[in-house]
């Protein structure tokens, strides 16, 4: 009778996977290396945008144009709010373009992650990709507006100084605005639904707040620097500057890139934070 050996004990290491704790930073590497997919987000949310529309592309011109109008009407015309010297239609166009650019953009990243929750659960990739190309998909409908604000200022005398190479600094401006904001909703709207809900609400009492109808000059002076709080107000003001000639950024331009920041990094730390319970969640 032959005895049966010991049963060796497993030397294979055990691997146990932890949540993160604290601070999960950005992987610029790995969200280069999915760049393709961030273009294909991209792509599609044009394509259902405008898929079965009858005026497809025309609906990025008629959103600012007519919002313009009615401004222009009762805002310009009846409540006679001054313009900085500049035409009230010209003026009140070159806020709605940076205005629309960040309120769509933070619209469809509040839903990204909702929307997509099918492909999440099912494949890998980093899930910042979902809020990123949510805000870079409107860049075609401000694109479109910005040729008919373009003829606009031709058509009232306006021709484009140097300033205007300052213009891409305050449309990333813009977009980060956007996505700080939208990845704090984004997340949100994954653990509790109706924020998607209270969004249009929150537009529209931003927009209010901004210098959109108004110039940024009719608040006190005194208060101007706390106005740059809302980062907004210094974007718009920089849109005017660039291609209107308007009053000079002040500090409250540089007020307002502060509190972008502030924005960027906790919407970031908490996006992360919470990175590893949506596909739970959603």
């Amino acid at each position: 009778m032959t005895e049966t050996p010991p049963v060796q004990e497993s030397t294979v290491p055990t691997l146990i996977i932890r949540p993160p704790r604290k601070w999960v930073p950005v992987d610029l590497h790995e969200l280069w290396a999915y760049r393709e997919l961030v273009t294909s987000f991209t792509l599609r949310d044009i394509k259902l945008r405008y898929k079965q529309t009858g005026l497809g592309i025309a609906w990025a011109v008629l959103q600012p144009l007519l919002t313009m109008v009615i401004f222009t009407v009762f805002f310009g015309g009846l409540a006679k709010i001054p313009s900085d010297g500049v035409p009230y239609p010209l003026f009140v166009l070159a806020a709605l373009l940076p205005w629309t650019l960040f309120a769509e953009g933070l619209t469809r990243s509040t839903t990204s992650m909702v929307t997509n929750a099918n492909i999440m659960t099912k494949v890998y990739f980093p899930r910042l990709i979902m809020p990123l190309s949510s805000i870079i998909s409107p860049l075609v409908d401000f694109a479109v507006s910005f040729l008919i604000l373009l003829a606009m200022m031709v058509y009232y005398g306006y021709a484009p100084t140097l300033n205007i190479l300052f213009l891409p600094l305050f449309l990333l401006l813009a977009l980060a605005t956007s996505l700080g904001v939208g990845l704090w909703l984004s997340s949100l709207n994954v653990k509790y639904r109706d924020f998607q809900y209270t969004v249009p609400f929150l537009i529209q009492i931003w927009m209010f707040a901004s210098p959109v109808v108004y110039a940024s000059s009719l608040v006190p002076a005194s208060l101007r620097v706390w106005y740059g709080l809302n980062p907004m107000a210094g974007v718009i003001e920089g849109f005017r500057w660039a291609l209107l000639g308007t009053g000079a950024p002040s500090a409250m331009v540089l007020v307002s890139v502060g509190m972008v920041i502030v924005l960027l990094v906790s919407g970031m730390f908490y996006f992360r934070r919470m990175e590893q319970y949506y596909a739970d969640i959603v």
